[in-house]
């Protein structure tokens, strides 16, 4: 149940928050790690998103289950704490998974149907503009992980990714919700026993929720330590150290195609 950090030979650890995020961290049993099947997350009191998700992938033991469309609050958390049906009613904004849905759906028949089932609680769930969610189902944000598997090598074909929204204060306020203008991920790996990670931010434009204009978004390759300073989120020190080759401090690369990827 939940994010395995052993799931890769060596272990990666949750995400930790800053110190000044700790206290806005939602508890389950006194715990700010809320676990459900194959991912595990920490859900923002005050913004009604998650901070972080984190996922194992086992690329051998996908299976293809229908999408469903169940969408509901976590009955285990506070209904106030969560950001639900309410934001979604008659508007462009779609419900975007955090933890992609295809990603979970692996194991057994019944660990699979239980994970894509969790995948749409509304934990997991971040307000997108209908142009970006849509788009990069098909693109190469949604297709990370995949374009990772056609690209390396990856040790027994398993990963394990993390990703949230970027909570800003300068955020959009819609439907008194402060919609999120920017997402981020991690994935790790090993090949041939050597641990990797790689680091993306993905920019949203809100501009069309005020606007008829459709939104565009752009998606850059970052070093870790950009990912910290934006979120508050931080990462196992097993990952610090791993950045692309020649990576610059601070330095962002802008990705158009799966050929400016830095594996």
């Amino acid at each position: 149940m939940g994010y395995d950090p052993d799931f890769l030979s060596t272990p990666v650890a949750v995400p930790t928050l800053d110190r000044e995020l700790v206290a806005d961290a939602v508890l389950l049993d006194g715990d700010p790690v809320v676990p459900y099947t194959h991912f595990s997350l920490t859900l923002s009191a005050s913004r009604r998103l998650a901070r972080w998700v984190a996922w194992n992938v086992d690329g051998s033991a996908i299976r293809k289950l229908a999408r469903g469309d169940d969408f509901r609050l976590d009955p285990r958390l506070p209904a106030d704490v969560q950001t639900g049906e309410e934001l979604y009613a008659d508007n462009r904004l779609d419900r975007g998974h955090l933890a992609r849905r295809a990603d979970l759906t692996w194991g057994t028949a019944e660990e699979a149907a239980r994970a894509n089932t969790d995948s749409f609680f509304f934990t997991n769930i971040a307000p997108q503009l209908d142009s970006f969610n849509q788009a990069s189902r098909w693109g190469l944000w949604g297709r990370l992980e995949d374009a990772l598997y056609e690209a390396v090598t990856v040790d027994r074909l398993r990963i394990s990714v993390f990703g949230g929204p970027v909570l800003r204060d300068d955020d959009l306020e819609y439907r008194g919700v402060l919609v999120p203008r920017e997402f981020w991920k991690l994935i790790a790996w090993e090949e041939a026993g050597v641990l990797t990670a790689r680091a993306f931010l993905l920019t949203q434009d809100l501009d069309p929720l005020e606007a008829i204009d459709l939104g565009e978004f752009e998606v850059y390759q970052v070093p870790l330590a950009m990912l910290t300073e934006r979120t508050g989120v931080g990462f196992d020190p097993a990952l610090a150290a791993l950045e692309p080759a020649g990576a610059e401090p601070m330095a962002a690369r802008l990705v158009t195609t799966e050929d400016d990827l830095v594996w």
